[in-house]
């Protein structure tokens, strides 16, 4: 792969975060073309946890729609207002779900990227069935089977895939994976393509500011994009 003639910006780079969003737009166009893909068929989710509202605003008024946050608690805080002044974005819960917030999480969240265990998919099951709301749905591979990490181990994922349709009625749209950050990106990628393809789902939660171009090359649909966007992550809000 070429080098993308507009490389992420780094993390300590002072930067208007809309400027921020314009590189980051420019190269996943790039890597879009490298792979001969529509930039249509790729979505941006601006990371925006421990980013307050004035942060984010200056993101939504440069046309971005797709956001991400790694908790439900800090996003309570800050998007509902942001969401009723704003309408037409959308708000993807991309860190651990735990059980006992499953209720918030489909009331606030058009996505979870975060389906990882049996507690979880019936605790969604209820809510979605309860509140008539249905939240897009990504299993979470644990490519690396990093002991620390959330996910279904690989060889467990065909198992708990057909559980999440089977047992729990679960609609799965995709799969998301956060490879090992001492390891090479793209065979992971390409082991989370390869269990999504044999389980017939459409789309990859994949990439994230320093890989998100060669997760685009793996056939990544959603790239979760934080730093490259707004800069430096300061303490998180509660």
């Amino acid at each position: 792969m070429t080098q993308s003639p507009t490389a992420p910006l780094s993390a300590d780079s002072p930067h208007d975060p809309a400027f921020g969003l314009a590189a980051v737009e420019q190269e996943i166009a790039h890597a879009c073309k490298e792979a001969r893909r529509d930039p249509a068929s790729v979505t941006l989710i601006a990371v925006s946890k421990t980013f307050a509202a004035d942060a984010i605003l200056p993101i939504i008024r440069a046309g971005q729609r797709v956001f991400g946050e790694n908790r439900v608690q800090e996003a309570k805080g800050k998007w509902p207002e942001l969401i009723q002044a704003n309408p037409g974005l959308q708000l993807h819960l991309i860190g651990p779900l735990q059980s006992n917030k499953a209720k918030e999480a489909v009331a606030l969240f058009d996505a979870i990227h975060s389906v990882d265990r049996a507690s979880i998919c019936e605790a969604l099951a209820k809510e979605i069935k309860n509140q008539g709301k249905h939240p897009e749905l990504f299993v979470q591979i644990n490519t690396g089977e990093e002991p620390q990490k959330a996910g279904v181990a690989p060889q467990d994922a065909d198992t708990f895939i057909t559980a999440c349709r089977d047992t729990y009625g679960l609609q799965i749209s995709g799969l998301m994976c956060i490879p090992p950050v001492d390891q090479a990106p793209a065979p992971h990628f390409a082991l989370c393509a390869k269990i999504a393809a044999r389980n017939g789902l459409k789309n990859l939660s994949m990439g994230m500011s320093a890989d998100f171009a060669v997760a685009i090359q793996m056939g990544a649909t959603h790239v979760r994009v934080g730093s490259a966007i707004f800069g430096t992550r300061t303490v998180a809000h509660p």
